[in-house]
């Protein structure tokens, strides 16, 4: 019976490019949320993927159908054009955050395994949440974060996105309800830090 990858990539080294190697033919093309800015290619993707690594760590952003820190999803090589594609945002852009305290901002976009894939949601605004919960870690003032239209609830899944967006740029909080109120994390994106037990999910998770 195979085994489970590391987070880290130290076991299975033949599927999985490192963390320090950009291959382009392993990874999703800019979509159009990204198209019209300036993609993250070479050495700046690495630098931020890497970082995206040890967010998604701290804040337990793991998928559950592999078992392992989702910024491993872009090394995998059995799942090639799948994972988080990015491009600092163009301040001329006609869709471009338009706020005071906001200089800097990066545009993430997710494209998962399968256009069905149920974890899109989850995953997104919990990638959403760690990148912007942990500003002091990266340059930007906002990560903004979508989903891949391929996937088949893009749409819904990229509202909501927008909405937890505006939220945050009104409260600076980073689970704030856009109905009102906080939202606790979602146990779909969490694991115990004591033990290697999958996350268990719930159909009342909060997002």
């Amino acid at each position: 019976m195979p085994s489970f990858p590391s987070p880290f990539g130290s076991d299975d080294g033949d599927l999985f490019d490192g963390y320090d190697e950009f291959v382009a033919d392993h990874l999703p093309r800019p979509g159009e949320f990204l198209e019209p800015h300036d993609p993250l290619t070479g050495a700046d993707h690495v630098a931020f993927h890497r970082l995206t690594r040890d967010c998604f760590e701290d804040r337990k952003v793991y998928d559950m159908t592999f078992d392992y820190n989702l910024a491993r999803l872009n090394l995998d090589t059995r799942h090639e054009n799948a994972g988080y594609r990015y491009a600092v945002e163009r301040d001329d852009a006609d869709d471009a955050v338009e706020a005071g305290d906001v200089d800097r901002v990066l545009r993430a976009e997710f494209t998962p395994t399968t256009p069905f894939c149920p974890q899109t949601h989850t995953l997104t605004i919990g990638s959403f949440r760690a990148w912007n919960g942990l500003t002091d870690r990266h340059e930007y003032d906002l990560i903004r974060v979508r989903a891949a239209p391929m996937h088949q609830r893009s749409e819904a899944i990229n509202e909501r996105l927008a909405e937890l967006e505006k939220s945050y740029l009104e409260t600076g909080d980073v689970t704030a309800d856009p109905e009102g109120g906080t939202e606790s994390g979602s146990n779909l994106t969490e694991r115990s830090t004591g033990n290697e037990e999958r996350p268990r999910g719930s159909t009342d998770a909060p997002f």
